[in-house]
């Protein structure tokens, strides 16, 4: 059985990665009280593998009344022998703050005298214990409804297969850095294809980008390196269980350096049988 606990700060969408894990078959339960969680393992358990296969709970801030008591009743849940993952949501403040502008949606710890921004700082406070027991964290401060459903699914997936799943992400800095990356590499010191005319407004998947990076021995240096950095250490993340990875390249403004040295790095794992994708932030952008 796959069993998901999704949380996350409100406005992060949880409740579209529950519909996303939904939608994949997942029986999924919305607030559940958190100290209820020992007790819903043991339904599960006990029934058959045919009647619910796989099973999701969304726990929040809704929840702060139980979140106290989390510690312990995770721990009793791993004594049943009842296998978790959490997967943590969560966004920029300022995006949050947007986002409940435009839906006019009340934060659940705000209240007369609570501004928004208090609230959310201090949900982030009260929730500090599934952010640290996550396996992984999404940011969806960049990120469309679509992307989000689309990377719980990889995510659903990989959670179900033993190999390791890598997920390299181009980004431009001006636009900041991803929060949910486990490696962040900077490659703004190789060569520049915005200062060419004839290429400032292609991207890193353009045949014209690409013959001008493989003429750069920066580049090619850049990325052997990473290379290499990844094939030391991933076999320890391996022996960690961990089922996910995110790498993400940085460039500018997301569009040319970081693009390409992405989708070699993603060709060449690929080709070592791991299973790999692949995300270009500020070009789904455009």
């Amino acid at each position: 059985m796959n069993y998901f606990i999704v949380s996350g700060l409100s406005g992060s969408g949880k409740s579209i990665a529950l519909q996303a894990l939904e939608d994949l078959g997942y029986y999924c339960i919305d607030n559940l009280p958190a100290t209820l969680l020992p007790e819903l393992a043991k339904q599960l358990l006990a029934m058959p593998q045919t009647d619910i296969r796989n099973c999701a709970v969304g726990i929040d801030s809704r929840n702060r009344g139980f979140l106290e008591a989390l510690p312990s009743t995770l721990e009793e849940m791993e004594k049943l022998g009842l296998t978790y993952k959490i997967l943590f949501l969560e966004a920029d403040e300022h995006v949050l703050v947007k986002r409940y502008s435009e839906t006019r949606r009340r934060h659940p710890l705000t209240d007369g005298e609570t501004a928004l921004t208090e609230g959310i700082r201090r949900e982030q406070e009260l929730l500090v214990p599934l952010h640290l027991a996550a396996v992984r964290h999404i940011d969806t401060s960049h990120t469309t409804p679509q992307e989000l459903r689309a990377m719980v699914r990889d995510i659903a997936g990989a959670g179900s297969n033993t190999s390791l799943t890598l997920l390299f992400e181009s980004f431009g800095y001006k636009h900041g850095t991803p929060l949910d990356a486990d490696f962040v590499f900077d490659v703004r010191c190789i060569p520049n294809p915005y200062w060419y005319d004839e290429l400032r407004s292609l991207n890193g998947v353009h045949p014209q980008v690409i013959e001008f990076f493989e003429k750069k021995e920066d580049a090619r240096r850049m990325i052997d390196h990473i290379k290499s950095f990844l094939e030391s250490w991933l076999p320890s993340f391996k022996q960690e269980d961990r089922s996910y990875i995110t790498v993400a390249i940085g460039c500018t403004g997301g569009q040319h350096r970081s693009v390409y040295i992405v989708n070699q790095l993603a060709d060449y794992f690929r080709q070592h049988k791991l299973t790999v994708q692949v995300r270009h932030r500020e070009l789904s952008r455009t």
